[in-house]
């Protein structure tokens, strides 16, 4: 789920494009990304936000709309303009890569948050990994939208924010945390003992909650704390969650998150029928198939073509890192090269001496696998793209392709099979992806 640099690449296309026809019409008008692209907290579904700045009467939400449509920039169904709204928007798809765009104008507080939000994920680096699993969550029961009742992503970022503030852990700031446990521990707060009712969220001077009596004798008109009040700090009297109407839906899905994943990790987990065919994180959150073919054609029109071959162990298997790469890694190459050298002419010596006339069959075959060896793997050390080996379609030294039915009945030791786990309380959240 998390971003890809071809997909950035592919989005900065899309903010080309447009801005292009923008400045097309205003040479002088500045156009910024904010939003969850600006932050890298997006989903490969999610949209791309951009304001414009500008000097203009009245804004010109026609006049822009008009041109993308002239220059074919976006599908011609998909141009919206939403002039009604609060803030007033044009709603956009990308007619190349079906990327949804919402163009603003002269709206400054999207850009203020969008740097709230880097400010805080350098404090908390559990942060982006917490926020993108979470989003996901709320997407695939579509609980993500803030018109049909559910949380916005600033929402959700705040509601972070406070769980890291108000339930510190020691490891919460360091990277490499327990994010599983921090997950669990999410869902078990909001699904289970945040008092909605009477309590609201506040990240101001380092968190803290706030009594909804309290904020609503400071609220003008009568108004009333919503069931889901979360106090804007960019914005004093702006409630973000107002408009989240379906937050006890929410609520219910955090809950019954909660419940999957304490099962999941709890020490009779492996007892549970079906245990081992899916991992513990798959049982609350899926990727589609579409989804997956998506981002598969991204990383083909925008990732290989322009990147090097990566370095392969001669079963088909890319490298961790490049060859040129490997010396940095401290594998020792050139004293391996040297040794295996001097051991390969103390060989052959050995061999001339004992086998006489005969010897050159053995030898020269030795010779010729040495050679295959090396023109397949290079000087470089093998590694496995997983720890439970590679069982996908096996590249020969040859360039053919031998699938896993011919391997059926040869040695096993081509394998490695990790040893199973058993699932703890504090399971990291490489073990819930597992």
């Amino acid at each position: 789920m998390s971003p890809r640099p071809e997909e950035e690449k592919m989005r900065m296309e899309v903010v080309n494009r447009i801005e292009s026809v923008i400045k097309e019409l205003w040479p002088s008008a500045d156009v910024q990304i904010f939003g969850s692209f600006k932050t890298g907290l997006y989903l490969p579904t999610s949209d791309i936000d951009l304001v414009v700045f500008g000097k203009w009467e009245n804004l010109p939400l026609w006049t822009l709309e008009e041109a993308l449509r002239k220059h074919k920039v976006a599908d011609e169904d998909s141009v919206k303009v939403l002039d009604k709204a609060t803030v007033p928007i044009i709603k956009l798809t990308d007619s190349f890569t079906e990327v949804k765009v919402d163009i603003s104008f002269n709206v400054q507080n999207g850009v203020r948050a969008a740097d709230l939000i880097k400010d805080f994920t350098k404090k908390y680096p559990v942060l982006p990994y917490l926020v993108l699993v979470l989003k996901q969550f709320l997407l695939q029961r579509d609980l993500n939208e803030v018109f049909t009742g559910g949380i916005g992503s600033y929402s959700l970022f705040l509601m972070a924010v406070s769980f890291l503030q108000l339930h510190p852990r020691e490891d919460a700031c360091i990277p490499n945390t327990n994010y599983g446990v921090l997950l669990i521990e999410f869902f078990e707060l909001y699904g289970r003992h945040f008092n909605y009712l009477k309590t609201g969220i506040r990240i101001k001077d380092g968190g803290s909650y706030v009594a909804k009596d309290e904020v609503q004798k400071n609220m003008l008109d009568g108004y009333r704390p919503s069931m889901l009040y979360i106090e804007d700090p960019l914005q004093p009297g702006n409630d973000v969650g107002r408009s989240s109407y379906g937050a006890m839906q929410v609520k219910q899905a955090f809950d019954y998150a909660y419940v999957v994943l304490s099962h999941a990790v709890s020490p009779i987990a492996k007892y549970y029928p079906n245990n081992e065919t899916e991992s513990i994180l798959g049982r609350i959150i899926r990727v589609t198939d579409e989804v997956a073919t998506y981002r598969d054609w991204i990383s083909k029109q925008w990732g290989l073509q322009n990147r090097p071959e990566p370095s392969c162990n001669g079963n088909g298997v890319t490298l961790i890192v490049d060859t040129q790469q490997l010396d940095k890694c401290n594998n020792n190459l050139s004293e391996e090269n040297e040794a295996l050298g001097k051991c390969r002419s103390k060989t052959s010596e050995s061999v001339s001496k004992h086998s006489s006339n005969s010897s050159s069959g053995p030898v020269s075959s030795s010779s010729a696998t040495q050679s295959s060896s090396s023109d397949v793997h290079g000087s470089t050390r093998l590694f496995r793209s997983s720890s439970k080996g590679f069982q996908g379609t096996t590249q020969t030294s040859h360039g053919s392709l031998m699938t896993n039915k011919q391997h059926q009945g040869k040695s096993n030791n081509q394998y490695y099979h990790g040893k199973k786990r058993k699932h703890k309380r504090d399971a990291p959240l490489s073990d819930l992806c597992r």
